[in-house]
């Protein structure tokens, strides 16, 4: 099977979700697609324990030929990231800048410990004991909000703007820190290298500064040839060169990737809509994006739904999973309060804006395909269930109820702070 024969089924099977979901739950697409998927995965599984024979091993094989953390972290996530960050205005993310920083570095790192520490606690306690590392481990690719999941289900969410600015702007930067620690993390699981504050200060350096920069450097120059054309056709060509190129060649510098594409697309986003191109071309500039990142969305969560039935999901992983939602809704708490209690001498919050930063903070496909990227280590089965289910939960029940939750504390529509 060829890859134009599997990436034909991908596109059918979404198509055909996207279908049963408009027609019956009538959910936001991004969620009810990953609803669809799921049930059939769950289906297909189920006609297996009862003996039916079920399609099963022509899905798995079929699904063989997905390395799904290659084809997000080095395919889809450029794109996705690019036609979010395109739609932020700057001047909102400014006024947000001081929680958004604090919340992408110090909240990531507050949870991660948090989450690790805790798993290690009750694992144990549940008798089935993991080593401390593996569970930190757990904690640094569980605790940065995911941007595609954040991007897709905010838009029909219907939260206030300055909430939405503060968890869209966190998910599109806390990727430097939670890569960074991730890294260092497991380096030290795997014992393959000696660990310095030199050697971190390098990591964040290189990925988190330099991803920034390099994204800046990227997006002026396509900002220039932009200023020199008036035409949509060509603005696409461009944009598109700049996202696929751009991606690539930060990974050849060993920089951020997400953050280079990221910073690019605010730059174009914003000077180059403002000073660049005339209401036609960003009208239809626009248009392509967002139905690049509709399309490359559902096809992404219909994906996380599928992958239910290749999962090793035991009585005991179901139980660790279960307790891993708890655990990352703690931790995530905590770092959202931490960073919140900093800021409180110098502008005022609303009383609810420590539950809905934590309920917003939605988990999604990065965090499964930095699971799926561990090595295959004893521990490897059970964080990779533990990821899925906090994922699942994080989408389903989270991205259900956050605009509920949204409408029953601020019933006006406004978030009451100073930004």
């Amino acid at each position: 099977m060829g890859m134009f024969d599997v990436l034909t089924i991908l596109m059918v099977l979404t198509a055909v979700f996207s279908y049963i979901n408009y027609r019956t739950l009538k959910l936001p697409t991004t969620i009810g697609v990953m609803g669809v998927s799921l049930l059939v995965s769950l289906g297909i599984a189920g006609m297996e324990m009862f003996g039916i024979s079920s399609p099963q091993h022509r899905a798995e094989r079929i699904f063989s030929y997905i390395d799904f953390d290659k084809a997000l972290l080095h395919g889809m996530l450029a794109f996705l990231l690019f036609a979010g960050s395109l739609q932020i205005k700057f001047s909102d993310l400014t006024r947000q800048k001081y929680v958004v920083t604090l919340l992408s570095t110090v909240g990531v790192i507050v949870s991660t410990f948090i989450v690790g520490g805790l798993t290690w606690l009750v694992l144990r306690t549940f008798g089935m004991p993991m080593r401390l590392i593996h569970c930190l481990l757990l904690g640094a690719l569980i605790s940065p909000t995911d941007p595609v999941a954040v991007l897709a289900i905010l838009k029909s969410s219907g939260v206030p703007k300055s909430v939405e600015t503060k968890i869209a702007g966190e998910s599109l930067f806390n990727d430097g820190i939670g890569v960074v620690a991730f890294m260092i993390i497991l380096e030290l699981a795997g014992g393959t290298g000696e660990v310095t504050v030199g050697k971190v200060m390098e990591l964040v350096i290189r990925e988190a500064v330099g991803g920034v920069v390099f994204g800046l450097v990227l997006g002026l120059l396509a900002y220039q040839l932009l200023k020199r054309v008036d035409d949509y056709q060509l603005a696409v060509i461009i944009t598109l060169a700049l996202v696929m190129g751009g991606y690539s060649l930060a990974d050849s510098l060993h920089t951020s990737g997400p953050l280079a594409i990221v910073a690019a697309g605010l730059l174009v986003g914003n000077q180059g809509r403002a000073f660049a191109m005339s209401d036609s071309t960003r009208e239809r500039l626009d248009t392509f994006w967002n139905l690049v990142g509709a399309i490359l969305s559902a096809i992404l969560f219909m994906l996380i739904g599928m992958e239910v039935q290749f999962m090793e999901l035991s009585r005991g992983y179901v139980i660790a999973g279960l307790a891993a939602i708890v655990i990352a809704l703690l931790g995530r708490w905590a770092s959202v309060a931490v960073s919140v209690s900093i800021m409180r001498p110098f502008r005022h919050f609303s009383p609810g804006i420590i539950s809905m930063l934590t309920w917003g903070g939605l988990r999604g496909g990065v965090s499964v395909a930095l699971a799926l990227s561990l090595p295959h280590w004893k521990a490897r089965n059970a964080i990779l269930a533990m990821t899925y289910m906090v994922v699942v939960f994080s989408i389903l029940v989270q991205g259900l109820t956050l605009g509920k939750l949204a409408r029953w504390f601020y019933p006006d529509g406004h978030e009451r702070d100073d930004a």
